[in-house]
């Protein structure tokens, strides 16, 4: 429940899920990662089924796309999709 300085359930990990085989599907990632990842520590994220979506406003949709020279996105975000790359896209798993 939190991101940097942030703190609060707005600041949660989660995966919503459909349905029980994708629920079940996020389970067995999480499992696999606790158990094989490069992580000392234990995945947190929360399953959760999905009840209502709310589409986020348009400034939000695409923020590191739309903003990538703004400094949160050069600061924060940037070393994350790089260090996302370097670790999955030999496995063909893509950041969009």
């Amino acid at each position: 429940n939190r991101q940097g300085n942030d703190v609060g359930t707005q600041y949660r990990s989660v995966i919503f899920h459909h349905t029980d085989g994708q629920r079940e599907t996020a389970l067995d990632l999480i499992r696999g990662l606790d158990r094989d990842g490069p992580w000392v520590d234990p995945i947190v994220t929360e399953l959760a089924p999905l009840e209502t979506f709310y589409p986020a406003e348009e400034y939000h949709d695409r923020y590191f796309e739309r903003n990538g020279e703004q400094p949160y996105c050069q600061v924060v975000i940037a070393p994350k999709i790089a260090k996302f790359r370097k670790h999955f896209m030999n496995q063909g798993i893509s950041p969009t």
